[in-house]
């Protein structure tokens, strides 16, 4: 089969769940189809700055053609719509002008739908929030596979998403609760679709060796460090309890979009490599991740 799979942000060294989901299932399908990653040329998903070169490459043995976008998100425009659409019921115009607020703002990704879609026998889009998906999906309607990556969240409530989630041909869900979810903004069961989980790569046989400049006893938190991921929730209670507790440290793994407190018993290394995060799940007491807190 000839595939496509839209996806707002891709690449190895982009964090995000519904990213990092995206390129596995793109890489393993490629052993077996014709797989092409649609995607924009941005790494940031504050400001959708072009970060990557525009055009087709090949990144472990899947397809990839990068759309340019053409405006950077406008923070303060976006900041308002959404204080518009989410205060109370809106016109479907004002929902429509949060999601192409929202961007990525990649018009000929949606020009290659629109003139190259039929090509595909199947378009899989990741994430109904961002306008790949929310402008793209219609395009191709009759082929194609949606893959929400939903959450209790306000813009699972707008209006105009009950239209929108009943126009794919089909449904992959990574949980049965988002299927539940999903199907009740749709206003009706939502088929064929399936619930397909997010796999994880078998752990190595034995635990990492212990990195010298870990902590003795840490709690982990690893993924995405910004306000939507209630790090600034969690990193508040920390400190507020961590003299009462001196023997552990928080650390945070993963790129950082909020201030970090200067604080002894808190260490954020950034962006980890594979080998480093295994190392730190391995030994940590505990650990906090995308999945535990809310987008």
């Amino acid at each position: 089969m000839r595939l496509a799979c839209v996806v707002q942000r891709y690449g190895a060294s982009i964090a995000g769940g519904s990213e990092a989901h995206c390129r596995e299932i793109a890489r393993r399908l490629a052993g077996a189809h014709d797989v092409t990653v649609l995607t924009t040329c941005a790494a940031d998903y504050v400001t959708w700055a072009n970060h990557f070169p525009a055009g087709a490459s090949r990144e472990d043995g899947v397809r990839v053609l990068r759309f340019p976008v053409t405006r950077e998100r406008p923070l303060k425009a976006f900041a308002d719509a959404g204080d518009l659409v989410f205060g109370g019921p809106t016109a479907p115009e004002a929902q429509d002008a949060w999601f192409r607020l929202n961007g990525p703002d990649a018009p000929a990704l949606l020009d290659h739908l629109r003139t190259q879609g039929a090509s595909y026998d199947a378009v899989l889009f990741w994430t109904f929030r961002y306008a790949p998906s929310y402008f793209g999906l219609p395009l191709v309607a009759e082929r194609a596979i949606l893959v929400p990556t939903a959450e209790e969240d306000p813009a699972i409530n707008l209006s105009v998403l009950e239209p929108f989630f009943q126009r794919p041909a089909g449904y992959l869900f990574l949980t049965p609760e988002e299927q539940d979810l999903v199907s009740s903004r749709a206003g009706r069961p939502l088929v064929p679709a399936a619930v397909i989980g997010s796999g994880l790569d078998a752990p190595p046989p034995t635990a990492p060796t212990r990195p010298a400049d870990l902590p003795a006893r840490y709690l982990l938190y690893l993924g995405r460090i910004d306000r939507n991921k209630g790090a600034h929730t969690l990193l508040d209670d920390f400190v507020a309890c961590a003299d009462a507790h001196p023997d552990v440290t928080l650390v945070l793994a993963g790129p950082t979009k909020i201030a970090i407190p200067a604080h002894r018993q808190v260490l954020a290394p950034g962006y980890v490599s594979d080998a480093q995060r295994e190392a730190l799940l391995a030994w940590a007491a505990a650990y906090f991740d995308w999945l535990t807190t809310s987008k």
